[in-house]
């Protein structure tokens, strides 16, 4: 490649080189400094670990995180569960602008923030809410029900907020199976079931990852919906790290939970792609 041409990939890349290092690789090397500082006075730190055993030796610290972990797996995998029934029919049965529709409709929550959609969740369940009225309605409850702050509500804002992040990789990966496959298996004797498990599940494999990590990912990091639906005794580690840094103003400690959290999380990445026997390169590289 010339120097002309050399000159103009560099040109080319500058937005998305200055992106990634003014707002991520700057932030990320600057919190890990401050990670690393224990404070000896007010006005003066020392480089250390202090911050990062005080995890490991507050049991409510690294508990919390285990239950933060536990619950995004299962939140993950309950999200894949609604998803993917979905993501089949939009890319095999629907056609046309019933696609389109279909696909629109998937999308239009999302138009709207977080923070709007988990209120929107928590005016539903509230105890004077339109499930409660319903359910009075109905006869199955004699008085207001409370829906609000538990796990269950936790568990449907997470699961709907993560979606659309499902299910745009999962139509992006049924969308290339090709049909005479899934009608070979049944002219062959196959179950829809074992149609289902031999031929469109391995076919999808590369979605699913891809949008289990995505969205495990996001969930784990979640703050919004899981303290507003939860309540302030949900026990999320996001929680944790907003204290450290609002609540008690300790940003060594609140960078060094932070960091955890990044590294921990990718280490439960990297195991469920293991067990799975996939790749996060051909995951993010399906057709």
């Amino acid at each position: 490649m010339s120097s002309a041409g050399r000159l103009s990939t560099f040109l080319l890349f500058c937005p998305a080189l200055l992106w990634l290092g003014l707002l991520i690789v700057a932030p990320l090397v600057d919190m890990g400094a401050l990670s690393v500082s224990e404070r000896v006075s007010s006005d003066e730190f020392r480089f250390g670990f202090a911050n990062y055993a005080t995890f490991f030796d507050e049991p409510v610290y690294w508990q919390t995180f285990a239950r933060t972990a536990a619950f995004a797996v299962i939140v993950t995998a309950s999200t894949l569960v609604v998803a993917f029934p979905v993501a089949l029919y939009i890319a095999k049965q629907s056609k046309g602008m019933g696609r389109v529709a279909l696909f629109t409709l998937s999308l239009l929550p999302f138009w709207v923030s977080e923070l709007v959609r988990t209120l929107g969740w928590m005016i539903l369940l509230r105890e004077s809410g339109l499930i409660s009225g319903l359910l009075q309605w109905l006869g199955l409850a004699h008085g207001r029900v409370e829906l609000l702050y538990n796990d269950g509500a936790m568990l449907v804002g997470l699961v709907y907020g993560g979606l659309l992040f499902m299910l745009i990789p999962l139509i992006n990966a049924l969308d290339s199976l090709d049909d005479n496959l899934v009608e070979a298996g049944l002219d062959l004797g196959g179950s829809r079931w074992t149609v289902m498990h031999r031929i469109i599940i391995p076919h999808a494999m590369p979605g699913i990852v891809a949008g289990s990590i995505v969205v495990f990912m996001l969930t784990i990091g979640n703050f919004a919906t899981a303290v507003l639906l939860g309540g302030k005794n949900s026990l999320w580690f996001t929680q944790a790290i907003y204290d450290q840094f609002i609540t008690r103003f300790d940003w060594p400690q609140g960078a060094a939970f932070g960091f955890l959290l990044l590294g921990l999380s990718s280490v439960l990445v990297w195991l469920g792609l293991k067990l799975s026997g996939q790749s996060l390169t051909r995951s993010l590289q399906q057709p």
